[in-house]
C-alpha cells in the first residue's frame, strides 16, 4: 500500500555528495521536502531541481529543508550538484533501499534500466509524519509544487 498522509515516514541514512551520512532523523523538529528523481543530468530532473533551487527562499520561509534522492552514485550527484549550483543535499540511494521503502521505484525504466527512482515528492513534518505524498508514474511529469508549498504553509 502506498505511503500517504498520516503515515510515519520511513527512516533512512544515505550518503550526500560530500560523502557524509545524512539521516532523516537529523531533521527531527524540521519540515522536510523529500524528492525522488530518476537521473541526474536529464532535462526534466534538471528543470525540477532547478525550480527548487530558484525558489529556495520560499522553502526557507516555510521552514522547510529540501533533500533530493536518486539511485545515481554520489560522485555523479556531486558533479550534477556543482554544475547546477544546487543549495540542498543530493543523496545517493545507489542500493535502492530508500526508494523502495518510499514505494518510489520503477521495476523497469527507460532503455531497460531496472530499479530507478520514480519522480516523487513528500512533505514530512517536524514529527516525522508524512503530510503530503505524490508518486508519479510518468517520469516526464513534475510534482505539484503548489500543493507542496500549500502543505508546508499549513504546518506553520
Amino acid at each position: 500500500m502506498a505511503l500517504q498522509k498520516g503515515d510515519k515516514a520511513p527512516a533512512f541514512t544515505l550518503y550526500n555528495t560530500e560523502k557524509a551520512e545524512i539521516s532523516l532523523a537529523d531533521y527531527q523538529g524540521k519540515n522536510v521536502v523529500l524528492l525522488f528523481f530518476p537521473f541526474a543530468f536529464t532535462s526534466v530532473c534538471t528543470a525540477e531541481l532547478c525550480e527548487m533551487r530558484d525558489n529556495i527562499l520560499t522553502y526557507s520561509s516555510l521552514k522547510a529543508e529540501i533533500l533530493a534522492v536518486s539511485v545515481d552514485s554520489l560522485f555523479t550527484l556531486g558533479k550534477y550538484k556543482e554544475e547546477q549550483n544546487l543549495p540542498f543535499h543530493l543523496l545517493s540511494d545507489f542500493n535502492k533501499e530508500v526508494s523502495t521503502a518510499y514505494e518510489s521505484i520503477y521495476d523497469t525504466f527507460a532503455f531497460g534500466t531496472k530499479g530507478v527512482s520514480k519522480r516523487s515528492a513528500f512533505v514530512i513534518d517536524a514529527e516525522g509524519i508524512i503530510q503530503y505524498a505524490e508518486v508519479l508514474e510518468n517520469a516526464g511529469d513534475i510534482p505539484n509544487f503548489a500543493n507542496v508549498k500549500e502543505t508546508l504553509a499549513s504546518l506553520a
